[in-house]
């Protein structure tokens, strides 16, 4: 980009730069009535010589107006600093930083995910190891936020409406940096449109449209998705207006930092996936036409491949292996997340496994890992169901407890005075060490599953009772390290099955929690005709006060980054697949695009955060995805009845630059279509970022031959339409004092399901309520629903009961920022003709609600812990 200013297209599909601001008033009337005299072909050919070694533009259209040139150059040898679009961008900025972060202190206690998201930034402050669905990058940076300003790790952010203030956290710090992140958005959009070739009043729409859809105020991972996803399409849109100087400092260095942009979106989620997709698809496009040029020679041909592969594919992959790296050095200690890895992975987290002798005899003391699931440890303690036989619990637990270990004796009950190792088919016993029950089942039914096939695991035994049948298991190997280990029981080397004597089932597992009464930990059954990878297990540790001192021992390999990163990579896409459970709030891809329905994030004190979204952004833009798609389709039709509707190059102009912004919406938003996961709004923020973008052509497109003072006034119409709309909403972005009356009137579908009734009928409760400092007011939202404001009566905070100002306030304190852009944007174009601006210039996520609270979104069941004296927590 050279001057800021951008006036064409490259034939792949994506804008490009084309010399100087007055290069693109010249090929159209003064009053924007025609269209180009010339082609496409011939404008671009007549701007596009270049003097070898000057920056200067040589023109050869003899119709070039000289005055207007001399004008231009005029204007832009002023300081950069009093450039007419940089003061419009400083001016949405200014804007933006006033929306944003306007009473972000606001509410001072837990919000929404910020369980999450927060408690994460504890756990890389205290290096413990945890699990989770999403990269680790964002969390990365809230957490370095949090140390920086004194993040004390004790506080975990374990529930919403947990307290900010008296335990001194740092919550307005780690919410600013999402909220600035969210601002540096709409100078990114404002200059993707504009370096894409497109007028300023687009762009200005553009960045206005964007500031105005505020899902940047918390502490979320959705800010720096998006702005990385910005980033990565406006250094691609750079890119490209570098492409007839390829291979110059310029070319390589937005071409690296678009991969850069790559690694750093899919490093905060995989949803970021998508953009790789986008700017891939561009990249196999534009790769095929220059193959397809003859000018460009094999061996050139190759660079550029080459240059795209290194930059594309080898930096993102790895920026995103980096930040795992930098993730592991942190999180080196172990932590409730231990249990989703595998007992290799563990050991690089402060666990350590004594060497183990390889062969298992009768009367050795083991412990047993399942195979099948993450769940840990056949596992048991002294609680009893209590449902079925009502005896001793067997469950599997993810952490190395005492309450893991087994005596295995023989068939009858009894040990060998001699040391006589098992092998496949051997009837064995398992004696708990810890409450002396035997592993035993019967025919009852399992406290969770139903499944007829399906029996209850038990503990069972008292002092003096030999046992019975129903303790009797049978060992089959299923496969060995080799073939000694496919014979003989050994240690880590051999997967078998347990099964059972009398019932014919096999022992397993999966991944059913069981009630809090059992501490929800993992299900253990009996079950018959089930799937091998469920009944296999492995013995992990092995003593026996008998063995030999020169008996082979055996231990697990600590694996290396490549194995860490694979075996996390592969747990979190597993966990990810598993979210299928229905919330009140989710929500389908069909409904995102007429948003009708949004999230409840907040309910307190009469007050509420609902992300529900900007009305007019959201239908504007989900239209100009219909006009797109209609026009195309009409076009397409026409062609193929032998019309050639160029309209003198405007048609192939507008058809690349939307089709790459409808590209990246397409991709975007259709893949979740394949997802049978919990899905919610927010997931279609990235594809509402491109439809704003392709609303902004399309308005270009729609504002082309008007004249620029009456294309400021739809500009300005449009804007105040979605300020206006923003505003009558902007108590359920900021928790602000709302009326029930009001609440009522901004809504547009019934579908939109926050709960007015827990909103007072006047503002005048408000004050009363807090100098009585009760909350009189009752939601008649159901229990099942996030907005019961009685979800939040156990915290009196008086400084959560204060009033902030009111959703209004914020937009009146813009007005005047609003206003000086207008004028700017005004300005500008009274600068040059009225033609030249028309001139042709790219494991987490619900809020279900139980017993009336709002709940984050959990990707997944947390391990419980065992206490040492055996009892076990949640």
């Amino acid at each position: 980009m050279r001057n800021g200013h951008s006036s064409a297209v490259d034939q792949t599909g994506v804008p490009v730069y084309r010399g100087t601001q007055a290069a693109r008033g010249s090929s159209l009337d003064d009053n924007n009535s025609t269209a180009p005299d010339a082609s496409r072909q011939s404008l671009d050919e007549s701007r596009e010589h270049h003097n070898h070694g000057h920056d200067k533009v040589v023109y050869s259209n003899d119709n070039e107006d000289s005055s207007r040139f001399t004008k231009f150059k005029s204007r832009r040898s002023l300081p950069w600093y009093q450039s007419r679009e940089l003061q419009i961008v400083g001016a949405i900025t200014l804007l933006s930083f006033i929306v944003r972060l306007w009473a972000i202190d606001y509410p001072t206690s837990v919000v929404f995910d910020e369980v999450h998201f927060g408690g994460f930034a504890s756990k890389y402050i205290k290096s413990q190891f945890f699990m989770d669905v999403h990269p680790p990058l964002a969390k990365m940076l809230i957490a370095l936020t949090g140390w920086l300003f004194g993040l004390n790790p004790s506080f975990d952010f374990k529930e919403i409406g947990l307290d900010y203030i008296e335990p001194k956290v740092p919550y307005v710090p780690m919410r600013m940096m999402c909220g600035i992140m969210g601002v540096a958005v709409v100078p990114m959009a404002f200059y993707t449109v504009r370096n894409s070739g497109h007028s300023i009043h687009a762009a200005t729409l553009a960045a206005l449209l964007v500031l105005f859809v505020t899902q940047s105020r918390l502490i979320l991972l959705d800010s720096p998705l998006i702005l990385f996803t910005a980033f990565t399409v406006l250094a691609w849109v750079n890119f490209h207006n570098q492409r007839n100087n390829a291979f110059s400092d310029d070319w390589f260095i937005w071409l690296f930092l678009t991969g850069v942009g790559l690694g750093l979106s899919g490093s905060v989620k995989w949803v970021g996936l998508f953009i790789i997709a986008t700017i891939g698809t561009s990249t196999i496009n534009q790769l095929w036409n220059l193959w397809g040029d003859l000018k460009v020679s094999p061996r050139a041909w190759l660079k550029h491949f080459i240059a795209r592969a290194v930059c594309l594919i080898v930096v993102p992959v790895a920026v995103y292996m980096l930040m795992f790296e930098i993730h592991f050095l942190i999180l080196h200690n172990g932590g409730e997340g231990d249990g989703f890895m595998s007992a290799p992975f563990q050991m690089t987290l402060g666990h350590s496994l004594q060497d183990s002798p390889l062969s298992v005899a009768f009367g050795a003391s083991v412990s047993i890992r399942h195979q099948g699931t993450k769940g840990g440890y056949l596992h048991s303690h002294a609680s009893v169901y209590e449902t079925g036989s009502r005896q001793q619990q067997i469950t599997l637990y993810p952490h190395k407890d005492t309450n893991n270990e087994w005596i295995i004796q023989k068939g009858d009950g009894t040990v060998p005075e001699n040391l006589e190792y098992i092998q496949h088919g051997d009837t064995i016993r398992l004696m708990h060490t810890s409450t002396n029950k035997r592993l035993h089942s019967h025919d009852h039914k399992p406290p969770m599953t139903e499944d007829e096939n399906h029996f209850e695991v038990s503990g069972y035994g008292y002092a003096g009772f030999a046992g019975d049948a129903n303790d009797e298991w049978r060992v089959e190997i299923v496969e060995g390290k080799d073939d000694e280990s496919g014979s003989y029981l050994h240690t880590l080397n051999t997967q078998f099955k347990l099964v059972h004597i009398n019932m014919n089932c096999d022992l397993f597992s999966h991944k059913v929690k069981l009630p809090k009464w059992a501490f929800e930990q993992q299900e253990v059954t009996c079950m018959r005709s089930a799937v091998l990878a469920k009944t296999t297990w492995v013995i992990e540790s092995n003593s026996h006060a008998n063995y030999p001192k020169d008996a082979r021992m055996v231990n697990y390999k600590k694996p290396g980054f490549f194995g860490k990163f694979l075996e996390l990579n592969k747990v979190m896409w597993d966990t990810n697949a598993g979210l299928l459970d229905s919330h009140p709030y989710d929500s389908r891809p069909s409904s995102w695009p007429l948003l009708k329905r949004g999230i409840s994030f907040w309910g307190k004190e009469q007050k509420h955060i609902y992300l529900v979204g900007n009305p007019v952004t959201w239908f504007m833009s989900t239209a100009a995805i219909v006009v797109y798609v209609a026009i195309r389709g009409l076009l397409f039709l026409r062609d193929k009845r032998g019309y050639n509707d160029d309209f003198n190059g405007l048609r192939e102009y507008y058809e690349l630059s939307g089709g790459f912004f409808f590209m990246a919406w397409v991709y975007h938003y259709f893949p979740f279509f394949l997802m049978d996961r919990q899905l919610f709004l927010h997931h279609y923020l990235p594809a509402l970022y491109f439809a704003i973008l392709l609303l902004s052509v399309t308005f270009d497109l729609a504002c082309r031959f008007i004249p620029n003072r009456a294309r400021l006034v739809a500009l300005i119409l449009i804007a105040s339409i979605a300020i206006y709309s923003f505003r009558l909403r902007a108590p359920l972005t900021y928790g602000s004092e709302w009326t029930r009356s009001e609440c009522e009137a901004s809504k547009v579908l019934t579908t939109w399901d926050y709960d007015c009734n827990q909103y007072p009928d006047n503002y005048a409760q408000y004050a009363a309520n807090a100098a009585a400092k009760v909350i009189p007011v009752e939601s008649t939202t159901s229990s099942e629903e996030v907005a019961n404001v009685d979800s939040f009566e156990r915290d009196n905070d008086p400084q959560e009961q204060r009033a902030v100002s009111e959703g209004g306030g914020v937009v009146d304190a813009a007005t005047a920022v609003v206003d000086a852009a207008a004028a700017a944007v005004a300005e500008e174009a009274d600068s040059v003709p009225e033609a030249e601006d028309a001139q042709i210039t790219d494991p987490a996520e619900s809020t279900m609600a139980h017993g009336g609270e709002i709940e984050p979104t959990f990707d997944f069941e947390v391990p419980v812990e065992d206490n040492d004296d055996g009892k076990d927590k949640v």
